[in-house]
């Protein structure tokens, strides 16, 4: 018996047999057919075929003991497990994702992540439509940047976008820090500046310092807008909302603004427009250095060793957390609140004010700044020894903070810390602002948290860029809106504005499309000419047998030769 196998790994089987539920011997021979990737097909030359079942690198030869002369295509996986399916109709018994039960769709991809999720969506014009429709994309949004400001304010203008649309163009938006930028300077305070908060959905900017007063500028203009009278002693702290703006000093009290109606700037800072917008908050024991706010609570922390929660309803303390040292800096989030005080860092439960975790000795000296991403998930503190920690707070760890990487981009201490998917800046006394990227570090929740238990930390890059100011040592920074705002020590306020590097960004992104439709459409009119005539491919081949500087001279040559012998 003659037979022919090709190089493809395909095996022929009849379609009677593949139907036949009854008795199957392929089974009984084989251990069952299951789905695979590796094909093996052989053909034979008479009606009697044979199978080959490959095995390990050994090959084995099983009669086919006439089982008719339709031909299947088996798929071999593994040792001896076949897969059947039609030769003659592949789609018909070939399965994809979109034959899945929704539900189950819908739970695969769930486990992917945005570039992942972006690759399933150019497979095939149904999982684009299932992939940009899906509503994960509201998640990834809101885990790294929360609501859209534009919903926020006004529900219904941006609701002709969907939620990818949304993501792609702020993830865009996102990569404009490394581009060009204009540095704009704000001055107006007589003394250092010590705190400054960057309220994006107002667009203003409130800054206060030495010199005892709070002062709020336009974000687009840099102009100042309004100034408090002097409060009688330094403003360590600044945290504001559209309804509240509140100020920490060094006598321990909190000074408070409530949100005024008709004012364009929201807060009446001196009280020209109404006398019941302005109270104090007293029980601190020492300076208040640090301040937060979320919808129904007010966060203090102090130099007496606490943390106070106040009720914003009431405006009554209903909660005392205690240190061991300063507290340095706060960041709440949900039902946890993350600490900063001496060298350790503190996280801990406000529902009940218990402590949930403790990373002790985080850096070498004071522990002054930390920063929260938007889930509440990864820590990033920043301390005396110029270097910047990056935590993350999972189950999974022993105890409860595993420790992802870490950065020493500063010479000087690290007094503040911001963050905004997916930098995070910082601002030191060696008078320099970092940004560094941790996009290829931040992973969703639906992943593995330990990924990074194993991680050399000498693999982590280096910050991706470096701002340099006057020289005088930063005490605050903050980041939103395409700006970066930082106060220090030469009692300016600096702004610096990345909204030019996105236009230029745009342009030169509209400009490469039109450059590309151009040589496309240049490449389609060509192959239009040359389908139309056929003479181009014959002339280059003409062209090959007879080199044009070669043989037409000889041929000229010899031509005047000859009609000289046949006039003489």
């Amino acid at each position: 018996m003659a037979f022919e196998c090709q190089n493809t790994s395909e095996v022929c089987l009849s379609k009677k047999l593949s139907n036949s539920t009854a008795h199957n011997p392929l089974k009984e021979q084989f251990g069952g057919v299951k789905f695979g990737k590796t094909p093996v097909r052989c053909y034979s030359n008479s009606k009697k075929g044979i199978w080959r079942k490959k095995a390990e690198g050994s090959e084995k030869l099983v009669p086919k003991s006439g089982f008719g002369t339709d031909k299947i295509v088996g798929n071999l996986v593994g040792t001896g497990n076949l897969v059947t399916t039609d030769e003659g109709d592949a789609s018909e018994s070939r399965w994809s994702i979109t034959d899945l039960p929704p539900a189950l769709v819908v739970e695969i991809l769930n486990c992917l992540d945005p570039k992942e999720l972006g690759i399933v969506s150019c497979v095939s014009t149904t999982l684009y439509k299932i992939a940009s429709d899906h509503h994960v994309w509201k998640d990834f949004y809101c885990e790294r940047w929360g609501l859209p400001i534009t919903k926020t304010l006004n529900p219904g203008l941006s609701e002709e976008k969907s939620w990818k649309e949304l993501f792609v163009e702020r993830d865009f938006r996102s990569k404009t820090y490394l581009g060009r930028c204009r540095r704009d300077y704000l001055t107006g305070h007589t003394e250092p500046v010590r705190a400054v908060f960057l309220l994006v959905s107002a667009k203003l900017v409130f800054t206060a310092g030495y010199d005892f007063v709070v002062r709020i500028w336009d974000m687009e203009e840099g102009l100042s807008i309004a100034s408090s009278r002097p409060l009688g002693c330094t403003i360590r702290a600044v945290a504001a909302d559209t309804n509240l703006l509140v100020a920490g000093v060094t006598d321990g009290f909190i000074q408070c603004w409530k949100a005024v109606e008709g004012v364009s700037h929201l807060f009446d800072l001196k009280g020209s427009y109404c006398e019941n917008s302005e109270f104090r908050l007293w029980e601190h024991e020492g300076p208040v250095a640090s301040l937060a706010l979320d919808i129904s609570r007010i966060y203090s922390g102090s130099w007496d060793m606490t943390v106070r929660i106040w009720d914003r309803a009431s405006l009554q303390c209903v909660m005392v957390l205690r240190h061991s040292d300063w507290v340095w800096s706060i960041a709440p989030h949900g039902t946890t609140l993350a600490s900063t005080s001496g060298s350790d860092v503190y996280i801990w439960d406000t529902t009940d004010g218990t402590l949930a975790a403790i990373i002790p000795h985080a850096h070498a000296g004071n522990t002054y700044a930390i920063a929260r991403s938007y889930s509440g998930d990864f820590l990033f503190t920043g301390g005396e020894d110029g270097s910047i920690h990056m935590f993350e707070i999972s189950e999974c760890a022993d105890d409860g903070v595993l420790k992802v990487a870490s950065w020493i981009p500063h010479s000087g201490p690290v007094n503040s810390l911001a963050f905004e998917f997916p930098w995070v800046v910082s601002a030191s006394s060696d008078g320099n602002l970092s940004l560094i990227d941790v996009r290829k570090l931040l992973k969703s929740n639906r992943h593995c948290l330990m990924k990074y238990r194993n991680r050399k930390e000498a693999t982590i890059e280096p910050p991706q860029r470096m701002l340099h100011g006057s020289g005088a040592s930063l005490f605050s920074v903050n980041i939103g809106a395409d700006r970066i705002v930082c106060g220090g020590e030469d009692c300016v306020v600096k702004l610096w504005d990345f909204s030019h590097a996105l236009e230029r960004e745009m342009r030169s992104r509209a400009q490469k499309a039109i450059r590309l439709e151009n040589r496309l459409r240049q490449r389609r009119l060509q192959a239009e000419m040359n389908a139309k005539s056929g003479k181009a491919d014959k002339c280059s081949v003409a062209a090959k047998k007879n080199p044009i500087n070669g043989d037409r001279n000889g041929i000229w040559h010899s031509k005047r030769s000859v009609n000289g012998k046949v006039k003489a």
